[in-house]
């Protein structure tokens, strides 16, 4: 048997590879915040499935891996790479950034797990995007050599936030205050969410309600809350924009796919936001913008698959 781990700012995703297979088993999630680290996480996902001798893993985390020491963005894990090896008893440990995983199971997706938001037609052998909000903002692209879909590791959702109205110039002058950068994924995230609506309402002079980001989604798709409505509308804007951004920087005229925790929670609603419309207003690059599909990834926890494709390819 082999690991495979996919570690977000939230929850940890486990399963097992049987040596020889491509389809991940025995999947469990759990809270990164009831464990001390990634260690005592898989120990006991482990125990829960029988304890088997495992040789090798992979695993992905939601930053930049630039050396052995990693540490999370928007979670306080940290770990080195060669330790936990070591302690796990593994003969090969692999560690990609989240959305590189992510990024490998976009050509092993059905069609039934995605769903397409407006039009454009795939161009075949074009490179493709892939962006996602969920703890943070993740970003990454496939790009085709011959047979083979080459990753790219890249940490775009720190890319600066590029406002489009005027609206938006207000929040970014609140964000500023308080963060100096302003990166996207300060507003395209579960994060982003509440800096939104808070900047909102500083910019309306009235108080904000203590709202977590699931709740300001859940009244903004009701309409039940304007300023919820307004925060959860650019949210999918910006999200327009970072996707178009990273479409025209890829050429990724194959397709551009959507992930992490929050678009598809938010069904056909998303489907009406203004995103589509944001990903096409790109000014002298608009028509090109219009050809590339936009796809929701719907499928349950798809970077698993994406560590079979990396752990099977280095085997």
């Amino acid at each position: 048997m082999r690991l495979l781990a996919d570690i977000g700012g939230t929850n940890v995703r486990f399963a097992l590879l049987p040596l020889g297979a491509s389809v991940p088993e025995d999947e469990t999630n759990l809270i990164c915040a009831d464990f001390d680290g990634l260690e005592q996480a898989a120990r006991h996902y482990l125990s829960t499935v029988g304890n088997p001798t495992i040789t090798d893993a992979a695993i992905d985390v939601a930053t930049a891996v630039t050396s052995d020491f990693v540490k999370l963005t928007n979670s306080p894990w940290a770990f080195s790479i060669e330790q936990t090896r070591r302690q796990l008893g593994l003969e090969r440990l692999a560690v990609l950034n989240d959305f590189t995983a992510l990024a490998l199971s976009v050509p092993e997706l059905e069609p039934a797990e995605l769903r397409q938001v407006g039009r454009g037609a795939p161009v075949d052998g074009a490179a493709l995007a892939i962006v996602g909000a969920g703890t943070g903002l993740g970003v990454s692209g496939l790009l085709r050599q011959g047979r083979r879909w080459i990753p790219i590791e890249g940490e775009g959702g720190h890319t600066a936030f590029s406002p489009m109205d005027e609206r938006e110039d207000g929040v970014l002058r609140v964000l500023r205050e308080r963060f100096g950068h302003v990166s996207t994924e300060r507003l395209a995230s579960g994060p982003g969410l509440v800096n939104i609506y808070r900047a909102l309402s500083a910019l309306d002079h009235s108080v904000p309600r203590e709202l977590e980001p699931h709740q300001i989604a859940d009244l903004g798709m009701a309409r039940t809350d304007a300023r919820c409505s307004e925060t959860l509308t650019m949210f999918c804007a910006v999200l327009g924009t970072a996707a178009a951004n990273l479409t025209v920087t890829l050429g990724a005229r194959g397709g551009c796919y959507i992930g992490g925790g929050i678009v598809p929670k938010l069904g056909d609603w998303f489907d009406r936001s203004p995103f589509r419309a944001r990903f096409e207003h790109k000014g002298r690059f608009s028509t090109y913008c219009a050809a590339v599909p936009t796809y929701v990834i719907l499928a349950g926890n798809p970077a698993l698959r994406g560590l079979a494709v990396a752990l099977n390819a280095a085997a």
